[in-house]
């Protein structure tokens, strides 16, 4: 098992690409804590990998706020003793048919950039006790390009966070703390989607792929699971995107 007996915590793990991570995760012999707002898919997600032999347990989590990620991880120390692994998965979708909206600016700047910050911020001195840990930060293809049918908001958050990655990587690579990014592209759309859900508009984005498709949630949360495991041991601070060859173009 590549995980075994690793604890690791993955936000938005209630659904999607954060679902798919935590199953896998499980799989791989992890403990594995799903936080997200939503408390009943959260738990069933949880049912699901306990009745499959797995080991999980859910935990309310709002990324943007200090205090649920200080009760997250206390809570998480008390129960299993330390924190191997945080998933930054938690965010909202980008596509806004207004795209100078304010309050769409401030919400992707305090879920998708601030709530990973604070995410590391919280398990980063949990991990230099224990010398060291693994955090993925999921990021986007919107972190390294413009987009029409987005919020610049997206852009500008998902950008964020893969350069805080890079910072933070450098900043704790001598405490044993490796810190990554993974760049999901045209994904099946998000429960928070709006423009991206339109069936012209995916149409259009999917011709942009050279692979031709859209991808597989799982296709991520393999990613995922390589950069979080020992067989990444020496790779800090890259960019993995899965995105069907988009970045390459």
């Amino acid at each position: 098992m590549r995980l075994k007996d690793k604890i690791a915590i993955i936000t938005g793990g209630a659904s999607g690409m954060g679902a798919s991570t935590a199953k896998i995760f499980a799989r791989e012999g992890a403990k594995v804590v799903v936080t997200d707002l939503l408390a009943d898919e959260g738990a069933q997600i949880v049912d699901g990998i306990c009745q499959s032999g797995g080991s999980a347990r859910f935990q309310k989590l709002d990324v943007s706020s200090e205090t649920d990620w200080e009760r997250v991880v206390a809570t998480t120390i008390t129960t299993e003793g330390r924190i191997d692994i945080l998933i930054n998965n938690a965010g909202v979708s980008g596509s806004h048919p207004d795209k100078l909206n304010t309050d769409t600016w401030d919400q992707q700047m305090n879920i998708n950039a601030k709530g990973v910050f604070l995410g590391m911020r919280a398990v980063i001195p949990e991990m230099q006790k224990t010398d060291g840990g693994a955090i993925v930060n999921i990021s986007s293809i919107s972190g390294f390009v413009g987009q029409d049918f987005v919020h610049m908001g997206y852009n500008a958050a998902k950008g964020a966070v893969r350069l805080a990655t890079k910072s933070a990587a450098v900043q704790f690579a001598k405490d044993g703390i490796r810190v990554n990014s993974v760049h999901p592209g045209i994904m099946p759309p998000m429960r928070t989607s709006m423009l991206s859900a339109d069936p012209e508009i995916r149409e259009q984005l999917i011709a942009a792929i050279p692979m031709g498709r859209e991808g597989a949630i799982e296709e991520v949360a393999h990613a995922n699971l390589f950069l979080a495991s020992d067989e990444a041991s020496y790779i800090t601070g890259i960019e993995v995107p899965v995105d069907g060859g988009f970045l390459a173009t």
